[in-house]
């Protein structure tokens, strides 16, 4: 193997879902129902995945829609309050060592590039490919082809690992080995001893 890839949300984070740390901090921080919260993000978070608009772009009406004028500046602190898994990123620092590493997620740029950014964790990674920024998801071939070409290495020399099965099926179809990581119990000794076999 020559290089390993990660999903980001469940797998480098212990939420499931990068909406879920976006809008359960929101609520603590504005006093805002999160149910009104989520029904309004939910109606824009697929543009966002896909590139269509950023955050700063849509956020006056997203304020509009949930009747509160929110402070940019929380969704920004949102953000980096993500709760990160720092066992499973101290697991891939020592992975770097040997292996290039990268990773793939179903995201908003602006989210992902201020994490990695606050935590320094830029050098973490060689590449970081995003779907709002390539404007395709983990459902197309397009965003796997586009981490492979660039780190200049062939399918079946790389592993990807993601928390979610429907995510591991064209990774597969291309010859990716891939690794399906278990979020809920979140047991990094197994994960690696587990990854160390395929390895």
């Amino acid at each position: 193997m020559k290089a390993i890839l990660f999903d980001f949300d469940g797998v480098l984070t212990i939420d499931k879902y990068g909406s879920d740390s976006i809008l359960r901090y929101l609520a603590e921080k504005t006093q805002v129902p999160i149910d009104i919260l989520k029904r309004e993000y939910y109606k824009i978070n697929r543009g966002l995945l896909n590139g269509e608009y950023t955050h700063k772009d849509i956020w006056a009406d997203y304020c509009k829609n949930v009747g509160y004028d929110i402070d940019f500046q929380i969704l920004i602190d949102s953000f980096i309050n993500t709760p990160l898994d720092w066992d499973m990123i101290l697991f891939v620092r020592e992975l770097k060592i040997k292996y290039k590493i990268g990773m793939i997620t179903d995201n908003k740029v602006d989210r992902i590039t201020k994490i990695l950014e606050h935590h320094n964790l830029t050098d973490l990674f060689d590449i970081v490919t995003i779907s709002a920024e390539c404007k395709c998801g983990k459902n197309d071939r397009k965003i796997f082809d586009i981490t492979l070409d660039y780190l200049n290495i062939e399918p079946n020399n790389c592993i990807f690992i993601d928390n979610s099965e429907k995510n591991l099926i064209v990774p597969q179809e291309l010859g990716i080995h891939t690794f399906l990581f278990d979020d809920e119990n979140r047991d990094i000794e197994k994960f690696e001893n587990q990854l160390n076999k395929l390895l």
